[in-house]
């Protein structure tokens, strides 16, 4: 249950600190409430209360950090749900931040998915999905993207996810594997025809403020800024998916010193593989 104590670290420690920290507190107050009657009767001066005061609020503020550290070695479950995983033993030494538990939440299940860069700029929180257990009956379960991680894995270098979903009893086990698939057109096969991809040099990406841009160079060697929509940034060079035409020529080096409609000299161009040059 929400609340409930799950696990309890060695809080002798953390109820001297706690002790001595709420000692210091009550002699600065009583400090603080002499000081305030001999200012009032004019034996002491406005600058020596007032460093009994800044100490009084030190205490104050030292007390109460030590008793938060002492009610901190009570964990407790932030919702109902399931101890999934144990990760620590009894008597074992841990240090903040480590887990030592995994609880899973009744009620809406969760699966973990990794989306590829060429998919991250298409999603967002909230996006319709269906889950498949692969073990399972072969529903399709109704569910949506719950949590989208905005740092990619630097390994796999996909974007961590999350898919809540709804399942009846005995439905789906937990550590299952699922299949999940989106409900917005383009993120499936056989919905719509794959978007077309173009990889480009870094060098040729022109930002201007929240807008992505490149220049693009017409037959008489003019150019023009035209908006691109870029899925991904790779260390190879920007996927765009938006904006270029198959056969079109970009600027790719200097591009934050051209102005609209002039003309430039080409003297190389290289093509992709994917169309754009």
């Amino acid at each position: 249950k929400a609340g409930q104590a799950l696990a309890r670290l060695d809080a002798a420690d953390a109820g001297l600190q706690a002790n001595a920290a709420e000692a210091q507190f009550q002699q600065a107050e009583a400090e603080v409430k002499r000081f305030r009657e001999l200012h009032h009767q004019g034996f002491v001066s406005q600058s020596a209360l007032d460093a009994k005061e800044t100490a009084f609020k030190a205490a104050a503020a030292q007390a109460g950090l030590t008793r938060n550290q002492s009610d901190y070695t009570t964990l407790r479950a932030d919702r109902d749900g399931v101890v999934a995983a144990v990760l620590a033993e009894a008597g074992q030494v841990v240090v903040a931040g480590q887990t030592v538990l995994r609880l899973a939440q009744t009620g809406e299940l969760e699966a973990e998915i990794a989306l590829p860069e060429a998919q991250f700029a298409q999603h967002k929180v909230g996006d319709k999905a269906e889950v498949v257990v692969l073990a399972g009956d072969g529903a399709a379960l109704p569910g949506y993207l719950r949590e989208l991680a905005p740092i990619n894995d630097p390994l796999s270098r996909t974007y961590p996810a999350r898919v809540a979903f709804a399942a009846k009893p005995g439905q789906v086990a937990l550590g299952m594997s699922a299949r999940v698939r989106f409900m917005n057109p383009g993120m499936n096969p056989g919905l719509q025809a794959k978007t077309a991809e173009w990889l480009i040099p870094l060098s040729a990406v022109y930002q201007q403020g929240k807008q992505t841009a490149v220049w693009v160079v017409a037959a008489d060697q003019s150019v023009s800024l035209r908006q691109v929509q870029v899925a991904a940034y790779r260390d190879a060079g920007a996927v765009i998916t938006g904006g270029l035409h198959p056969g079109e020529r970009i600027v790719s080096a200097g591009v934050h010193r051209l102005s609209e409609g002039e003309k430039i000299l080409i003297i190389e161009s290289v093509t992709n593989g994917s169309g754009a040059r």
